[in-house]
């Protein structure tokens, strides 16, 4: 496997009520390159983390409006795409939508942490992709089971390619499913809904960082 044959069976991926950033475009904030910008995002990203020899996922659940719709990077949004190269030398990742960037407040504590960390996790979602209510573009779903058989032999493969030896998994949703796999998986608090404390406290018993590094890197992200 490599970085384009993946992301090519990625682009392939097609389903009802499910945005694909691969392959589709937004009419409303998309400009038209959109697909291919965001195909090259995470084809450059995988080729870095191939070379960086990462060997941890950070596991999200699926991709979400703000976020993962409009960069076609997991747990990322607009706002963190300037600091791909120095997170993850040789990713070009770039913004592929109109008007201003917008962020995403769970992507802003995942980026306020990575700089701490010798060697970054690839950032991925249990699926891949961005599933939404009917008619409802911009919203949020949880995907169906049947969505998600789709997805798992990607997934499969991700793992088996890059020789990923360790999951951390944000929330339960994907410590649940990160354990077919059969490698090491940690869980930490997703984030959102309260859950900012305890994910900070989570992430920085793991990689044995100092509480108040993890507290000053979230604090020089300004939310909105």
């Amino acid at each position: 496997m490599t970085p384009t044959s993946f992301v090519q069976a990625m682009s392939a991926i097609q389903l009802p009520n499910v945005f694909n950033p691969y392959a589709d475009i937004c009419t409303v904030h998309d400009r038209k390159d959109a697909a291919a910008v965001r195909r090259r995002g995470l084809r450059t990203l995988l080729a870095s983390a191939q070379s960086l020899g990462v060997d941890t996922i950070w596991m999200g659940r699926d991709l979400g409006y703000r976020g993962g719709r409009r960069t076609g990077l997991a747990l990322t949004d607009e706002m963190r795409l300037v600091q791909f190269p120095q997170i993850y030398p040789g990713t070009e990742a770039a913004k592929s939508t109109m008007g201003p960037a917008v962020v995403e407040r769970t992507a802003t504590e995942i980026w306020a942490v990575l700089a701490q960390l010798d060697l970054p996790p690839l950032l991925w979602n249990v699926f891949p992709f961005h599933p939404h209510e009917p008619d409802q573009p911009f919203t949020n779903r949880k995907f169906t089971a049947a969505e998600l058989k789709v997805a798992d032999s990607l997934n499969k493969q991700l793992i088996a390619w890059l020789g990923i030896r360790r999951i951390i998994a944000i929330g339960q949703d994907a410590a649940h499913y990160a354990e077919k796999f059969g490698v090491e998986v940690q869980c930490v608090r997703h984030p959102s809904y309260g859950g900012v404390t305890d994910f900070r406290e989570g992430i920085r018993k793991l990689y044995g960082l100092r509480a108040p590094e993890v507290r000053q890197a979230a604090a020089q992200v300004s939310l909105i």
